[in-house]
C-alpha cells in the first residue's frame, strides 16, 4: 500500500511538475523565494504591532520566532532522521522526465517541505491574530501558503505528498503556537 502511495505520489508530481512553461518559470522562482517576501511579513509584523501595545507585541514576535523555529526543526527531523525520502531531483528514474529550474535543488531529502509548513504557520497564526480586524484575511494568506506550497512542485524540489504534510503540519503548528501566545498574553495582561 505505502508503494502504491509512493507511485501515486510521483505521477502527481510529474503532471503538476509539467504543467509548467518557460513563460511562468521566473514567477514561480520569485514566489518560492524566501526572501522576496520579507515585506510582506514586515507588513504583517505591523498589523500585529498596531493590535498590540509594544510588550505584548515583543512577547508575540517571540512566539513567531518560536512557531518557525520549531516548524524548521521538526521538518529537519522528518527529512533527514525519520523518513529520508529524497527529492524528486535526486531520483534517477524522474530526472529525465521532470522540469528542474533549479540548478540546486536542496538538501538530498525532502519529506516534508519546510516551505509549505512554514508558510501554512504564519498563514493560520497571523490570520488568527488579525481576524478581529481583517475577518478574511485568514483565507487571502491560505490562499497564499497553498501557492507557496505548489510552487516547491512547480520547481521540481518537491513531491505533492512532501508539501500537503507540509501545509497540515504548518497549520497545525501555527494553530498551537497562536493558542500559545494567547495564552501568554493572558497571563502577562494581568501583571
Amino acid at each position: 500500500m505505502l508503494d502504491q502511495l509512493v507511485q501515486y505520489d510521483k505521477g502527481l508530481f510529474l503532471f503538476l511538475n509539467n504543467l509548467g512553461t518557460t513563460s511562468w518559470d521566473g514567477f514561480w522562482l520569485f514566489y518560492t523565494d524566501k526572501l522576496h517576501w520579507i515585506p510582506f511579513y514586515a507588513v504583517l509584523a505591523f498589523l500585529m504591532y498596531k493590535k498590540l501595545n509594544t510588550k505584548m507585541f515583543v512577547l508575540t514576535l517571540v512566539v513567531i520566532a518560536l512557531m518557525i523555529l520549531f516548524t524548521d526543526q521538526i521538518t529537519n527531523l522528518f527529512k533527514n532522521f525519520l523518513v529520508k525520502r529524497p527529492r524528486p531531483c535526486h531520483e534517477d528514474d524522474l530526472v529525465q522526465a521532470m522540469r528542474l529550474l533549479k540548478s540546486w535543488c536542496g538538501g538530498k531529502y525532502g519529506y516534508f517541505s519546510g516551505h509549505a509548513s512554514n508558510s501554512m504557520a504564519v498563514a493560520i497564526f497571523s490570520g488568527l491574530m488579525l481576524r478581529y480586524k481583517y475577518k478574511y484575511l485568514i483565507y487571502i494568506l491560505i490562499v497564499w501558503s497553498i501557492t507557496m506550497a505548489y510552487s516547491r512542485i512547480y520547481i521540481g524540489v518537491h513531491y505533492p505528498l512532501d508539501v500537503l504534510s507540509g501545509m497540515l503540519f504548518g497549520g497545525l503548528s501555527g494553530f498551537m503556537f497562536y493558542k500559545l501566545d494567547k495564552y501568554l498574553q493572558s497571563r502577562f495582561q494581568l501583571k
